[in-house]
């Protein structure tokens, strides 16, 4: 059987998955940097979001993030995952600091 298998994933509680900006491969003077000297990016677009998690009196608190929004995470968080070849990263939804309006 012949064809190609599509993984989705939906994360579970706060939880959410962000398909991070490309990497800077050049600097604002036309120097390429290295691929080990790229940094990580800390922008990028949120693809799928969890219910949310759950406060102290039992009620789901949902993220305030959507998919299609664009987001500013922190350096170190989350993990990354691959799917379909594809690099994601997993984040809590306190691990997302802003959301970039235009």
């Amino acid at each position: 059987m012949e064809g190609r298998f599509t993984m989705k994933l939906k994360p579970l509680g706060d939880r959410i998955l962000v398909k991070p900006a490309p990497r800077e491969e050049k600097t604002s003077s036309g120097l390429y940097i290295s691929s080990g000297a790229q940094e990580k990016p800390q922008q990028g677009e949120v693809i799928a979001v969890g219910a949310g998690k759950l406060n102290d009196k039992g009620e789901r608190v949902a993220p305030e993030v959507k998919p299609g929004d664009q987001v500013f995470y922190g350096k170190f968080g989350g993990n990354d995952v691959k799917i379909d070849g594809e690099e994601y990263l997993l984040l809590r939804s306190d691990d997302i600091y802003a959301i970039v309006e235009n």
